[in-house]
């Protein structure tokens, strides 16, 4: 089975991502194809961005800055996908999200997995803005981004008492989202075992040296 995490983006006290979470796990477990484990960022109180070249340390064996951060980092690479449910502050995502991703440094852990992407908000735009900066950043990690996600409006009534959402259309793109997920995960999970290709921008700069210019 595939090592699914499911990241949770929001922190704030009171947040939204409780009411999206319960269902999203119970059908990601419900699947078949995944072995899931949820990653709250709540548990995983990271520092600010800081690493730099003295942070790091063997660059095949990072130490970083702070011990939580190579533990996020070996976290992440335990993954073979990655789910996250975003809120969308300020047509963005949470600070702490971009964070936690900033973080995942030196290590490519994310690099050649899946990213999929369930967005809320409590208006009528669902969290597309946030979903679509994510997807900003998931290119940047070198992941591979699903194009169809599930976008949850007016969150704090799209869910009954059971947890499962009012709106058919959210099982629908849910379905859809996970297929894609579990069909892509296996797929470059084989391509990884296969063997990858050097990071982009190692390959770029052995490039130039050979050009004489550094």
């Amino acid at each position: 089975m595939l090592n699914l995490k499911i990241l949770v983006g929001s922190t704030r006290p009171g947040r939204s991502a409780d009411l999206v979470l319960p269902w999203v796990l119970a059908r990601a477990r419900s699947h078949g194809a995944f072995d899931v484990e949820v990653i709250d960022l709540r548990d995983w109180p990271l520092p600010p961005f800081q690493e730099h070249a003295g942070s790091i340390g063997d660059i095949n064996d990072p130490t970083y800055s702070d011990p939580i951060v190579r533990r996020w980092n070996q976290k992440m690479r335990e993954a073979d996908a990655l789910l996250v449910v975003t809120p969308e502050y300020l047509h963005s995502i949470p600070g702490t999200l971009k964070n936690a991703l900033d973080s995942v440094f030196v290590s490519f852990a994310l690099r050649n997995k899946p990213l999929a992407v369930v967005g809320y908000s409590i208006g009528i735009a669902a969290g597309v803005r946030a979903v679509e900066h994510l997807m900003d950043v998931a290119i940047e990690s070198e992941m591979v981004p699903l194009r169809d996600t599930v976008l949850i409006a007016r969150v704090a009534t799209a869910f009954d008492d059971q947890h499962a959402p009012i709106d058919p259309m959210s099982e629908v793109a849910m379905t859809v989202m996970l297929d894609d997920l579990a069909w892509w995960g296996d797929l470059l999970a084989k391509a990884r075992a296969d063997g990858e290709l050097p990071p982009a921008t190692f390959r770029v700069r052995a490039a130039m040296a050979e050009l004489g210019h550094s």
